[in-house]
């Protein structure tokens, strides 16, 4: 991420009302400062595509009242960070349509680029899991065809796991996601 010139700091609140007014990019907050996302290449968004699907599909096959969102929504950390993952799972009542924040989130997901693989790995490992609710955070690295599940266990711990194919259990919320289907050339959807 690319550090943008604007003032010293900001609070979550500022920076969502400053980035909906934007006309273009995509930002994150971290520490109060804003930064400006890198663009993305074709295998990041296939990716993101396919795990987004991936999770939709897992959420409606259980008929579980949670749904997968793409990219583009805030989720806050605290009143100086939030970032906007991939993609995400939140369960409960639907949100409100014209919501730009997700403060609840349960699944998180990161697909890792080259400029972000430290601070998908590292800082947002750490601060996602400040989020009471968040139960799996997953860093998808789409040259590698694998998958990081970061999730709390039941001693209040994190516990991490790769996952180069079979099946990926996440409970709660009670899904299961095929590990091949969340890459390009996977059996998702376009590559049967």
């Amino acid at each position: 991420m690319a550090e943008q010139a604007l003032k010293d700091r900001m609070t979550v609140d500022e920076f969502i009302d400053w980035a909906v007014t934007q006309p273009s990019g995509r930002f994150e907050l971290l520490d109060g400062k804003v930064y400006a996302m890198s663009p993305e290449r074709v295998a990041h968004a296939r990716t993101k595509a396919r795990v987004w699907q991936e999770l939709d599909r897992a959420i409606g096959a259980r008929g579980l009242p949670c749904e997968a969102l793409p990219d583009g929504l805030t989720v806050p950390i605290d009143e100086t960070t939030s970032y906007e993952p991939d993609v995400l799972v939140r369960c409960g009542e639907p949100l409100d349509p014209d919501a730009v924040k997700v403060a609840d989130p349960i699944i998180v997901v990161e697909v890792v680029s080259r400029s972000s693989r430290g601070l998908d790995s590292g800082t947002k490992l750490v601060d996602y899991f400040k989020l009471p609710g968040l139960v799996h955070y997953l860093v998808i690295d789409p040259i590698r065809h694998v998958i990081v599940h970061h999730g709390r266990d039941g001693a209040l711990g994190i516990r991490t796991t790769v996952h180069h194919d079979g099946a990926l259990r996440l409970d709660p919320p009670g899904i299961e996601v095929a590990v091949a289907a969340c890459f390009v050339d996977g059996r998702g959807p376009s590559g049967r």
